[in-house]
């Protein structure tokens, strides 16, 4: 690694922008956040749909900001060092990347991206590295992990500048290797740009976030942008999902290009699969099947979908050259992400689940994983989230309807919408069931009243929020916690059986 100073000239270069000021300062480090600029470091003044950045510009001057970058020309009363660029988001990736030396090269990073199980792979292939004896990063949706340090996550893949910036602090504490969910949105906006991967995941594609894709070609074309190239180099192995149709596409296009893919499925034909599976409430057994052997594989993850999470962390374990004996030995001990099929602990006898899904593809596969393991009623508990996506409502209505026994429909984070609108969008695709359900708006509320419901065997299933500890409810954000707030409404059955 280089020790050169990074000039304001070097990041001129890297970025292919006009410079004006004195191309000799040293730039320390770069943010899009005005709160946390200071001497030495470029401010990046994004513009986006809500926020212009560059009314910050005086302010971080002020706080001793060296330059800016920005795509418009230098203001006429502007005395620092002002860089003008094309697209600004993609700046910001290639000076981050530079000013924080291409951190990537030092670790073996895999990205995984798909619609569906990148948290919970996430979580899988971090436990590996760690039941080896190392020290490993992580970014996703629930955290940000450097060693032993924990962070809560602001977004799924960190912009550029903090993404950058974490990763030379995963090298600096020991870090040889870091795992990162990197979203179809987060490589649209660039953030991913100048990463090298080591390996790249995909896990399939489903729909969800069509409020900004539109169409389902343009959220898989940004999907491939993990592999081919656009990020500025291709992953070294990628890892497919070929029970997957857009999965299969995927493989036949990169190995046309010649690179190097591993599969994984449980249907078809790969080179790391699960036969003879077995389910329950307390976690799944297979015969997991790969090129360097086959184990007896038992995990305390439950449902078909965390298969494919496995067997996805499986191949990536491979590919970063670890001993099968090492990678079976950390999955089997790791209990994936908060809030994905998380059981909620009682003394009861009938079963309390939190899920994160919030796509009708996503509550589909965590509606069979609970209909495979439950004897009684299903009683599903969910909402959709206002201000997002609406062509989903009335599927995932149809979705919880088709499978459950009960349906409560409840607000998620309807956020400046009517929630009563939200869930009349919703119940059009349950009627076409014709499951019974009710419409109880208040989250809290629907919750205790299914838990009041739930009989032997049952299973009550909350889905939408999973490790989310917050509800928002116009502008304004709430602490809202769907299992304390199971645990509230287990308290109160308890204590009015005892009475």
């Amino acid at each position: 690694m280089t020790t050169e100073p990074i000039t304001l000239k070097r990041i001129a270069e890297v970025t292919g922008g006009k410079l004006t000021g004195d191309e000799k300062l040293v730039v320390t480090d770069i943010s899009h956040d005005s709160r946390r600029v200071g001497p030495g470091m470029l401010f990046v003044a994004v513009r986006g749909g809500i926020f212009d950045a560059h009314k910050f510009v005086p302010q971080v001057i002020e706080q001793g900001a060296l330059g800016v970058v920005s795509e418009s020309e230098r203001p006429a009363e502007f005395s620092g060092g002002w860089l003008q660029v094309e697209n600004v988001r993609r700046a910001m990736a290639q000076a981050a990347t530079e000013v924080h030396r291409h951190p990537s090269r030092e670790l073996q990073l895999v990205g995984i991206t798909g619609t569906n199980g990148k948290t919970t792979t996430a979580y899988l292939i971090a436990s590996i590295p760690e039941a080896a004896g190392e020290e490993v990063a992580m970014t996703g949706t629930v955290e940000y992990q450097l060693g032993p340090e924990r962070r809560k996550a602001e977004r799924t893949t960190p912009e550029a500048t903090d993404m950058q910036r974490m990763l030379r602090e995963a090298v600096d504490i020991g870090c040889k290797t870091a795992v990162m969910e990197a979203s179809s949105q987060a490589m649209d906006f660039y953030r991913c740009d100048g990463l090298e991967y080591a390996v790249a995941v995909f896990s399939n594609l489903t729909r969800d976030h069509l409020d900004y894709h539109k169409t389902m070609e343009n959220y898989w074309v940004a999907k491939q942008r993990l592999f081919d190239g656009r990020l500025g180099t291709k992953p070294r192995v990628s890892v497919i999902n070929v029970d997957d149709p857009y999965g299969v596409e995927l493989v036949e296009r990169l190995r046309k290009d010649g690179m190097e893919v591993v599969t994984y499925a449980v249907t078809a034909e790969a080179d790391v699969t699960a036969r003879d599976a077995e389910f329950s409430l307390e976690g799944m057994k297979f015969n997991l099947r790969t090129p360097a052997g086959e184990r007896a594989f038992d995990s305390p993850l439950v449902g078909p979908p965390h298969i494919y999470n496995t067997l996805a962390a499986v191949a990536s374990g491979l590919a970063l050259g670890y001993d099968l004996d090492v990678i079976t030995r950390a999955l089997e001990k790791c209990n994936g992400a908060p809030g994905r099929f998380e059981r909620v602990a009682h003394d009861g006898d009938f079963a309390v689940v939190v899920d994160y899904a919030h796509s009708d593809d996503a509550l589909l596969n965590v509606l069979r994983t609970a209909r495979d393991v439950t004897k009684g009623k299903i009683i599903t508990v969910f909402g959709c989230g206002g201000d997002r996506d609406g062509s989903k409502r009335a599927p995932m209505g149809e979705a919880a309807g088709s499978l459950s026994d009960v349906v409560i429909l409840t607000s998620d984070n309807p956020r400046t919408e009517d929630p009563e609108k939200i869930l009349a969008d919703v119940e059009i695709g349950i009627k076409s069931t014709g499951k019974p359900y009710r419409k109880i708006a208040d989250r809290r509320e629907a919750i205790h009243q299914a838990i009041s419901e739930a009989t032997t065997d049952d299973l009550v299933l909350i889905a939408g929020k999973g490790h989310e500890d917050y509800q928002i409810l116009g502008r304004e954000t709430f602490h809202f916690d769907d299992k304390e707030v199971a645990r509230e409404a287990l308290t109160a059955l308890r204590t009015k059986s005892t009475e």
